[in-house]
Formats: C-alpha cells, sequence, structure tokens
C-alpha cells in the first residue's frame, strides 16, 4: 500500500460517517506530511500543471484565486482520490437508500471517471486554491454536470497561525422549515475534511429529507494559504 492509502486506512471511519450524519462534515486525519503540502503549494507556480486559472472576484465568488489541475495528477492528488473513494462509496449509497433516489456509482474510482467522460464530463475538477490577505470563498456548491458524487474532500495545505490567520472552512446547511445552521472549522496543515457536495439527509416528520449545503471560506486576516479540493465527478 502506498502512504496515502494507509493514512486513509488508518481513519476511525466509524466516527467520521456518524459526524458527516450529524453535520454534513467531518475531519478524515492527516493526510500529507509537511513536505508533501510544501510540494503541492509550489507546484501552484508550474503553469503546466493547470488547464484553467479562475480568478475569485471576476467572476463574483469572493476574492482570491484558484487552478484546475489537468491530467496527469500530481501522484498526490491522484493517490488520494483512489484512496479516498471507496472509504466514502458507503456513506453516498446510504445516503441515496434514504433519499429514495438511484446511486450510480460503481465500486472502482476508475470506472466512475469513465461514466463521466461518457456523460460529457470530461474536464479535470481536482484543484489548488490560494487565499491571500483580504481573500475569501463564497458560500457555493461544486456541481459540473448530471452525475455528481455526493462527498468532496479539501485538504489544507498551510499552517493556521503560522502561514495565515483566518480562512475558516465553512458549511451552512438549511434543514428544511427551520433556520439555517453554519459551521466552522480550523483545519491544521496536511489534515483533510470531508463534506456535502450538494445536499445530504436529515430526519423530517415524513422520514427524510434533502438538506441542501454549501461551502465557503472566511476572510483571510493575514498570510497566505493554499487548499487542494478533491472533487470526485468530473466537469462538462
Amino acid at each position: 500500500m502506498d502512504p496515502w492509502q494507509d493514512r486513509v486506512a488508518a481513519a476511525d471511519w466509524a466516527a467520521i460517517s456518524a459526524e458527516i450524519d450529524d453535520v454534513g462534515g467531518a475531519p478524515i486525519a492527516s493526510v500529507m506530511t509537511e513536505a508533501e503540502c510544501s510540494r503541492l503549494r509550489a507546484a501552484y507556480s508550474e503553469d503546466d500543471r493547470f488547464r484553467a486559472t479562475i480568478d475569485m472576484a471576476r467572476h463574483r465568488f469572493g476574492a482570491g484565486e484558484y487552478r484546475y489541475f489537468d491530467r496527469p495528477y500530481p501522484d498526490a492528488v491522484e493517490s488520494l482520490q483512489q484512496a479516498l473513494y471507496p472509504r466514502l462509496l458507503p456513506i453516498a449509497r446510504e445516503w441515496s437508500d434514504r433519499l429514495g433516489r438511484p446511486a450510480p456509482w460503481p465500486d472502482e474510482f476508475d470506472e466512475w471517471r469513465q461514466m463521466c467522460r461518457a456523460a460529457g464530463q470530461t474536464r479535470a475538477t481536482a484543484l489548488l486554491l490560494r487565499y491571500r490577505a483580504g481573500d475569501w470563498n463564497a458560500l457555493h456548491r461544486d456541481l459540473y454536470g448530471d452525475l455528481v458524487f455526493p462527498l468532496q474532500v479539501v485538504v489544507n495545505l498551510s499552517t493556521p497561525g503560522v502561514d495565515h490567520t483566518g480562512g475558516e472552512f465553512l458549511l451552512v446547511e438549511q434543514r428544511p422549515r427551520a433556520q439555517s445552521r453554519g459551521t466552522a472549522t480550523a483545519l491544521p496543515q496536511g489534515q483533510a475534511f470531508v463534506f456535502t457536495t450538494r445536499d445530504r439527509p436529515v430526519r423530517s416528520v415524513r422520514g427524510w429529507s434533502a438538506a441542501p449545503v454549501r461551502h465557503g471560506v472566511s476572510t483571510v486576516r493575514s498570510g497566505e494559504r493554499y487548499t487542494l479540493g478533491l472533487v470526485f465527478h468530473d466537469a462538462a
């Protein structure tokens, strides 16, 4: 097993599943070393690794910049996706069962990517995000086509309190017939966080209802924050 497989396998997946059910997101584990985080941060300036660069302010997404990787992905990115997908798959299938929805995701991640390509979703979606002082990310959902995997993962590549202050990861959930609920999480360097892509099942008087969830990043007060984003469906 490669080191990313080992780190992901060592996480307490029963506790992670329970916390996702409770609040829509959960820390996984420290899946990257300081040196691995540093290499990915340095990769941000290597133009040939990326297919697109997005100025968030220009598109009114917030403030800051992110870059979509081109394929082939760096080893850390590919290995993490391959290690995480089979762990997230049972949660995805359980959620679909609760909501009475189809669960189209096959056992193998590569087969799921082939399904995305067959549906016209061919563009890579793994990305690096860079936030500087004053930058932030508006609440949003990463939906790139008809095929959607209901969970995604971020990894903080910087050290809170050292490389940056602020920049907490935000989740806001709208529950049926209730006020929105928000959570803010400060992620240590190298730690992964799994969260809801679009919506998730919550108990209601009629059984299960879908609660829409959006995510974002609070304003970075100082320094620079880099994040790896892993979306498990490709873009049209």
